[in-house]
């Protein structure tokens, strides 16, 4: 009986690059599936997923929305994510979570910069999906073009399962090539017609190209494409879905959400073709305390609770939501659970399964259920949650660098602590959003993915939040790190009328690559008591964290603890604390320390008869194009990669050297060190400001 119930729950996102048209077809499969009794469009705000004032008001998703539906008796715990870059970690943490997605692709655009980036992530988390080629209607789709891009670009194995009847604005609808049958709609209703026999032999050599790609996995469809027999319905199915749920094909529909085309079909595809929980099969995370050693929990509710805390909403009227998604095991409201991550107990006063910004009370969450906790206190994105009696530590959710920081502050003192209250709830809402104080100008520093993340962020403060900020220019977010490794011994000794302050250790830095910041304890024969040693670990963190050499976060640094001394009397976990701090700054001043800019991939979608003027242009900003390649006729895509600091203000550039022909777009690749020129000037301005703020002070 459960094995049924799981065998009919869905749960699935809607990803792609942004103005794909995700949140538009979202809403298309809300009303049909019923969810909805009037269709909401993402252009006039009133699109249900799209709830957030900042949303309605861009036009943009900005959160991942949660919304469980129906569609022929299968549960759809359903995900719409952001298509904008810089909204990136809400897709993968979705991703995380996800049993399959759809992704969504512009008829026109084909294969864009973040589509790209999805696809990747998707790989990253080896998710089964289908794609919905959207837009058919508009002037220039192109439905075979986008699946040879996709090919050509991502690598899809991508097939086309429809035909469509006419072209652009003539389109009409779309032949089953499963069934071949022919569907043509009249607003929103759709007729199953025969295949018109103008476009009849296009549609079997279609189909014909299905079986052919289906052959090369399967072995019954194989030996029928061989004897030239016909396959069945049936048996394409099978086949399909087997192939979907192994990573090994990407089935490709079609239609315009937008004029209700195309979405009923695509509802059907996700619950014939894209995995239930128990396709997905177990789970695996590892013991709590030996992260060698792994544990495995199957889809059942028989099972221990084992579940992964995925996003963090901060509600008004309900306070903190925890999402989760359950793995195995059952879970009831006011009932206890276990935060293996934090180490403690949490109290799951509610249970809500959510509808966008409506929500229900259920008694009890099941393996394979999405939905949101109330009551919890401690946990944070990418928390395991777990029975306290079976342990387990789930995959964490892998969180992108931030590349630009505001300064932030309040006209007036009092409104401090709200400031404060309100950046930390943020902070915990989004991982991608960081927040620091800066000692030496007495100054709030926020960071994140880019300048549109970093105004929500500032409007949220406003609206939500009531708090009367006034927000500086956007600034690259440099990093620091060292270039050679140095062995280092510091003792820090201070007397204070009667008791004294003593420690002293023995360590040494050394650049750790791309592996960010690690702490390695060596100490031996207890030469430094044990209980002193988390104290170490603390300030070298501390210390990293408010950087050394010019103020920035430092990054890709190995301390390893060797050696050390201390006193009975006079040593304690302050003083350890201090010493390692005094310790690392000595330190890295010894270590070659540099600073080290991000730098941007950046894909522009230009006329010909502009490109040599952009590609001059982006070798000034000490950029480089690296690949070109046609995007339709007289237009390139070229793609590169180009400083952050060098892209402020860049679209006016771009509107003015193309005559506003040519659009871009730009995500962080990586963080690289930055030339020595430059880096004294950034060391300058940085000294000024340091001077400034004392003068002020």
């Amino acid at each position: 009986m459960e094995q049924s119930i799981l065998q009919k729950i869905r749960n699935m996102g809607i990803v792609a690059h942004i103005d794909a048209g995700k949140t538009t077809t979202t809403e298309r499969i809300l009303f049909f599936s019923g969810v909805t009794h009037k269709i909401g469009e993402v252009h006039n705000g009133q699109a249900v997923m799209d709830f957030m004032k900042q949303e309605q008001e861009r036009g943009i998703t900005i959160t991942s929305a949660a919304i469980t539906t129906k569609w022929r008796d299968h549960q759809i715990n359903l995900i719409d994510t952001p298509g904008h870059i810089d909204f990136t970690l809400e897709v993968e943490r979705s991703l995380r979570v996800l049993d399959g997605i759809v992704m969504v692709f512009c008829a026109v655009g084909g294969v864009e910069p973040q589509s790209e980036t999805v696809w990747h992530q998707a790989d990253r988390y080896k998710v089964p999906r289908i794609a919905f080629i959207n837009k058919m209607d508009r002037q220039g789709a192109d439905l075979f073009s986008t699946v040879n891009m996709m090919n050509e670009i991502l690598d899809a194995n991508a097939v086309a399962y429809q035909y469509p009847i006419g072209h652009e604005e003539d389109f009409q609808g779309v032949i089953d090539l499963v069934k071949m049958k022919a569907v043509v709609y009249d607003k929103i209703d759709a007729k199953i017609i025969d295949i018109p026999e103008n476009i009849k032999k296009d549609a079997e050599e279609a189909r014909n190209r299905i079986v052919e790609k289906l052959a090369d996995f399967d072995e019954i469809i194989m030996e029928k494409f061989l004897n030239e027999q016909p396959v069945t319905e049936e048996e394409i199915s099978n086949a399909t879905r087997n192939a979907v749920l192994n990573l090994l094909i990407t089935p490709v529909f079609c239609g315009t959400a937008f004029k209700n085309k195309g979405v009923r079909l695509l509802l059907d595809a996700v619950v014939d073709y894209l995995p239930s929980p128990i396709d997905r099969g177990v789970v695996i995370g590892t013991e709590v305390n030996d992260p060698e050693k792994t544990i495995a929990r199957k889809p059942s509710s028989k099972e221990p609770f084992a579940a992964l805390a995925f996003k963090i909403i901060n509600d008004t009227y309900v306070g903190q939501q925890t999402f989760i998604r359950v793995y195995s095991g059952e879970i009831n409201s006011s009932s206890y659970v276990y935060n293996t991550v934090k180490g403690k107990r949490e109290r799951v006063g509610r249970i809500l399964r959510i509808h966008a910004k409506d929500r229900t009370d259920i008694d009890k969450l099941q393996a394979g259920d999405i939905a949101a906790l109330i009551g919890t206190k401690y946990t944070t994105t990418g928390d395991t949650l777990c029975s306290e009696d079976h342990q387990i530590l789930l995959e964490r959710i892998h969180c992108p660098e931030t590349v630009i920081d505001m300064k932030i502050e309040v006209p007036d003192v009092k409104e401090r602590e709200k400031l404060s209250i309100a950046l930390h709830k943020l902070a915990l809402e989004d991982p991608s959003f960081r927040v620091r104080y800066d000692d030496s100008t007495d100054e709030t520093v926020i960071s994140g993915m880019g300048e549109l993340h970093l105004d929500v962020i500032a409007d949220r403060l406003k609206t939500e939040h009531k708090v009367n900020v006034i927000v500086g220019e956007p600034a690259v977010a440099y990093k620091e790190t060292i270039s050679r490794e140095i062995r280092h011994d510091y003792r820090y000794k201070k007397q204070t009328g009667g008791k004294g302050q003593f420690a002293h250790i023995v360590f040494r830095l050394e650049p750790n690559g791309d592996a960010g910041n690690e702490f390695v304890d060596h100490i031996k024969g207890g030469v430094i008591p044990r209980e002193y040693i988390p104290a170490v670990r603390k300030g070298f963190e501390e210390t990293m964290e408010k950087g050394v050499y010019a103020g920035f976060p430092m990054v890709n640094v190995k301390f390893v603890l060797i050696d050390g001394t201390y006193h009975e009397v006079d040593s304690s976990e302050m003083a350890f604390r201090i010493c390692t701090s005094l310790a690392v700054k000595e330190a890295v001043a010894k270590a070659g320390p540099h600073l080290l800019e991000p730098i941007m991939k950046v894909e522009i979608n230009t006329p010909d008869e502009y490109m040599g003027d952009i590609i001059g242009d982006v070798n000034r900003r000490r950029g480089r194009i690296d690949n070109m390649r046609r995007f339709r006729k007289g237009s390139q895509k070229l793609g590169g990669i180009v400083p952050l600091m060098e892209m402020f203000g860049y679209s006016t550039d771009l509107r003015s050297i193309s005559s506003g022909r040519a659009n871009y777009s730009m995500e962080f690749k990586s963080y690289q060190p930055l030339g020595k020129a430059i880096e004294e000037k950034v060391l300058e301005s940085v000294r000024k400001k340091n001077e400034e703020s004392k003068k002020q002070s």
